[in-house]
């Protein structure tokens, strides 16, 4: 069981909210079983409300003038990394990774290396904090970005990444691996 699911799972559970959960959820939760190897513990509250405000941030940050299904769509690659294999698979550590590239820092995501992002507006990030939960916690997906793992804004000049466009959102352009 991956541990976004994990998380969002005990969400459900701690909160109280199974009988609003759709049939799909519902069967998700019917169905779980481990996955061979990783012994996951259930998180606590506190876990999930880290999880979710690190999602919302990198919402915010990435995205907050964006129309709502950009909102998801930042978040959604958020999550698919943790799921990848091929990042951490922990939403903060997605969310803050950092690399070396010839001796310099990249951030994964570029707010985080700005110096002190500061949230300006309590509006727009209550926003974020709402697409976190309904993608996170209820499992909410756009098809489009289903294998999207990279994205960038559509004013930044197209990175050297050869990987294949998906689709464009908002003001951002949205790439996967190639298989």
């Amino acid at each position: 069981m991956t541990r976004i699911f994990t998380i969002a799972l005990t969400a459900i559970l701690l909160l109280g909210t199974f009988n609003g959960v759709s049939a799909v959820t519902k069967h998700k939760i019917k169905t779980i079983k481990q996955v061979e190897h990783v012994k996951e513990k259930t998180p606590t509250v506190a876990e999930i409300d880290r999880q979710l405000t690190c999602l919302a941030k990198n919402i915010y940050f990435e995205a907050g003038k964006e129309p709502f299904e950009g909102k998801v769509a930042v978040a959604q690659v958020t999550l698919n990394r943790t799921e990848s294999g091929k990042f951490p698979n922990d939403i903060c550590q997605v969310v803050y990774q950092k690399t070396k590239i010839d001796e310099k820092v990249v951030c994964q995501f570029s707010w985080h290396c700005e110096k002190g992002p500061v949230i300006r507006s309590r509006e727009v990030y209550d926003e974020s904090m709402e697409v976190a939960k309904k993608v996170l916690l209820e499992d909410f997906r756009l098809p489009s970005v289903e294998k999207a793992l990279y994205f960038h804004a559509d004013y930044v000049k197209k990175p050297n990444w050869g990987k294949p466009m998906l689709t464009k959102i908002g003001r951002h352009i949205f790439y996967g691996d190639r298989t």
